[in-house]
């Protein structure tokens, strides 16, 4: 009920009157008074005048669940958000719940993680308030090798939804980085739960430096690492807004994945991301091989291509 409250609260800068409220609601004007005491324990500032009703004045920058269902237009993704203060990681929880039948689109949000994970089980660090910290389940009707394909159409999804909340372009780095200026903003990790000719659930885990500032990261993470708010000289955003405008995004392109395969995402990845056409260094576990960047595979493959001329698959590494 209180995100549906928001949603009227932040839809004006005018007042709206407890009546219209109760009506539009379907709730009492009592209740309604009760819901708006809530809003304030929370942080929220409103305005209230006789005869005029409510106004709100300030919003406290919260990624609760009822802060992101005031701003999110999605038919599924979000339709069931958990969200939690502390965790050791949302991937956790979202694979708990998907082990569970949770429904496709549920999301799992968390303020902070002190168990943060990136990929090849690096630590992911997770400052509290700061950034979105979240993991999404989707359900698709696809082969267990076709999986890879749902981190780059992430990553496309990122990129776009960044752009619509804040107006900050960024850029892709192979295969799961979004960077800016060639410092790291975000990173994604999807996992799978799969049977051997089918896929059960992937987890698609997401962390985004929002409104970081120089003191809320590690020295070590400085020279590789940047946020939102130091990209735009410390201005600040609503990270429900943000996390509204990804899943959004996300939303649009699954379904479009699903409809319509890998093609146009690759298409649109490949015009977002900074690796293609340059000279690169490919660590991987076994070996460094040093070429330029074709292109990927429908198989999201990185294709290097080396001075000899010939192409190799990059299937894991690290990109310098």
């Amino acid at each position: 009920m209180r995100d549906r409250l928001l949603q009227l609260l932040t839809a004006t800068d005018s007042f709206v009157s407890g009546q219209e409220i109760s009506t539009k609601l379907g709730i009492s004007r009592t209740a309604v008074w009760k819901h708006i005491e809530e809003l304030r324990k929370n942080g929220y500032e409103l305005e209230a005048v006789p005869r005029k009703g409510y106004r709100l004045t300030h919003a406290p920058d919260l990624a609760s669940a009822d802060e992101i269902k005031a701003s999110l237009h999605t038919e599924h993704f979000g339709s069931s958000i958990v969200y939690k203060k502390k965790v050791t990681s949302t991937q956790e929880v979202a694979h708990e719940l998907a082990r569970n039948e949770a429904e496709e689109g549920t999301v799992v949000v968390a303020e902070t993680q002190y168990k943060g994970k990136g990929r090849m089980n690096r630590e992911w660090h997770s400052p509290s308030g700061t950034g979105l910290w979240f993991s999404l389940i989707v359900r698709p009707d696809i082969i267990p090798q076709k999986a890879p394909q749902l981190t780059l159409m992430t990553a496309v999804a990122v990129t776009e939804g960044v752009m619509e909340a804040t107006g900050i372009q960024a850029q892709i780095k192979w295969p799961n980085d979004i960077l800016i200026d060639g410092k790291k903003i975000a990173g994604i990790l999807t996992e799978m739960q799969s049977e051997p000719d089918r896929v059960q659930a992937i987890i698609i885990g997401i962390g985004l430096n929002i409104n970081q500032q120089v003191e809320h990261f590690p020295e070590e993470l400085l020279p590789k690492a940047t946020s939102l708010a130091l990209e735009n000289d410390g201005v600040t955003y609503q990270r429900a807004v943000v996390i509204s405008a990804i899943l959004k995004r996300l939303e649009q392109w699954y379904l479009h994945y699903l409809q319509h395969g890998f093609k146009e995402v690759r298409e649109r990845w490949e015009s977002l991301a900074v690796t293609i056409g340059r000279q690169i260094k490919a660590t991987t576990m076994k070996e460094t091989v040093s070429g330029v960047a074709e292109g990927i595979t429908e198989d999201g493959v990185l294709l290097l291509k080396k001075q000899d001329g010939t192409i190799e698959y990059i299937y894991s590494a690290d990109i310098d």
